[in-house]
């Protein structure tokens, strides 16, 4: 019978757990695994988190209209990532809307009525359109001012998939990945099984992954806190949750933010460019 090493650890503002499941690992060498996995996540998190100061988006934000900023392979795969999903979901997802959550919120989390010239100086300086990626060097360059990025709603998830490149230097490759319950990375399943069965919410039936990433986005833990780009208003709450399904975490992660904004129509176009995502509702 094949042994579960199960490790958890806190960062990011969640909690990350590693569930190792392979026959040639015992305990004391899945225990540091685990540890060099979190140690990644920890530094992923130094560079990726606009509240860390010193950060590369921090820096980000730092910077007016038409300066440029050398950053990091990690950030530049996310904003890569950001302004790639940004165009292929007609602007429903967007990594620049935090001074939409600052205008909308109110310093105890409820949702005020913005100030209207506030709001329409914020346009100014809201869309992805207003960044440009330099490959050569990895330059970031900002048409805007006040401009704020933020990886709030894709960097668990592309912690989980770098996660999975210090796994894999460990030979370990039967192991299943949670990022506070929202994104989950499933690689191959345990000896004898088919693959990780999972619950996506009270009172559904469990489904199965392998080799797959699936993110949720939905209302029941923070309320109304997903901001549209579209519309830079709040989302009306809703009491499904939106999922998607992908080949890495990073991309489901923004997807099924994405999902939440757009219409059945357009999700349903979308999964049928992309081989691997699917869309699910629970």
């Amino acid at each position: 019978m094949t042994d579960y090493h199960r490790f958890a650890h806190e960062a990011m503002a969640t909690s990350f757990e590693v569930i190792i499941a392979q026959e040639d690992v015992d305990a004391t060498y899945a225990a540091q695994a685990a540890e060099a996995v979190f140690a990644e996540i920890d530094r992923l998190e130094d560079e990726l988190s606009r509240f860390r100061p010193t950060s590369d988006i921090a820096r980000l934000n730092r910077l007016r209209a038409g300066e440029s900023l050398p950053v990091s392979l990690a950030v530049w795969d996310c904003l890569s990532l950001a302004k790639t999903v940004h165009e292929e979901t007609s602007g429903a997802f967007d990594i620049t809307i935090g001074p939409l959550m600052q205008l909308w919120r109110s310093s105890d989390g409820s949702l005020i009525e913005p100030d209207p010239e506030k709001l329409a100086l914020a346009r100014h300086s809201i869309g992805s359109q207003l960044f440009e990626l330099k490959e050569d060097g990895c330059f970031v360059r900002v048409l805007a001012d006040h401009m704020v990025f933020d990886l709030g709603a894709m960097g668990k998830g592309y912690a989980l998939d770098q996660a999975v490149q210090i796994l894999q230097d460990w030979s370990i490759t039967r192991v299943f990945l949670n990022a506070g319950d929202s994104t989950l990375l499933a690689l191959d399943s345990p000896a004898g099984e088919e693959a990780w069965s999972i619950t996506l919410a009270e009172g559904s039936s469990d489904m199965q992954i392998k080799d797959r990433a699936l993110s949720g986005s939905g209302f029941m833990v923070k309320g109304a806190h997903i901001m549209n780009p579209r519309t830079l208003a709040p989302l009306p709450i809703q009491g499904k949750r939106s999922y998607a399904l992908a080949p890495t975490a990073a991309l489901s992660d923004a997807l099924s933010t994405a999902f939440m904004i757009m219409t059945p129509e357009d999700i349903t176009a979308l999964c049928a460019r992309y081989p691997g995502v699917e869309w699910l509702e629970a």
